[in-house]
């Protein structure tokens, strides 16, 4: 039997998370079932089942797959010289967000919204989400503190206070997008800055 590569294996999971991305965009996520990932994939049940033993792991895997790409945004901001403000980040975190729900294959942030309501009744889901929603709101306590040693913003705050009110920002700015349309980070961003002046 041939070795199977780990290109190969990337591939299939990426199947695998392109197809429960299609069915959670389509049906919902509570009504979404692995026999619909497995149809949907057009794989074997246990090829789907060797990567992931359960939906709440495939949607751990579609959040990752969106959260990475940020992680890596908050990278290029951090290393960057000069002053960076947290508004400026928030922008461009906003703008990858909208990318990202553009791409083809559907947009994340849909699932994104279902998973958050699905997290109040599934305690597997809550923790994914906790553990994923943490790890951004840290990010942007780091940029909280960069501000505060450039000077952009209070030193006296706390940063996690600052980061707290940063990561309340994303939710209010995806579902504004999803439910009124009419809102860009451009515009989320300057209403944010004229608030702050």
């Amino acid at each position: 039997m041939p070795k199977v590569t780990e290109e190969h294996r990337i591939a299939r999971r990426a199947q695998i998370v392109a197809a429960a991305r299609s069915c959670v965009l389509e049906q919902g996520f509570h009504k979404t079932t692995m026999a619909d990932v497995i149809a949907a994939s057009e794989l074997s049940a246990g090829a789907v089942y060797g990567y992931f033993k359960s939906k709440e792991e495939i949607v751990a895997a579609i959040a990752e797959e969106a959260l990475s790409a940020v992680d890596e945004l908050f990278e290029k901001v951090l290393v960057t010289d000069g002053p960076v403000h947290p508004a400026m980040v928030l922008e461009r975190v906003l703008n990858h967000i909208a990318e990202i729900a553009d791409r083809p294959g559907g947009d994340v942030t849909r699932i994104g919204v279902q998973a958050w309501a699905e997290a109040l009744r599934n305690p597997v889901v809550m923790e994914i989400a906790g553990g994923k929603y943490r790890m951004l709101r840290t990010r942007f306590t780091e940029v909280a503190r960069r501000a505060q040693s450039d000077g952009t913003i209070d030193a006296g705050v706390d940063p996690e206070h600052v980061a707290q009110v940063l990561f309340g920002f994303v939710p209010g700015f995806i579902l504004q997008r999803l439910i009124i349309g009419d809102v860009s980070p451009e515009t989320y961003t300057a209403g944010l800055r004229a608030i702050l002046r």
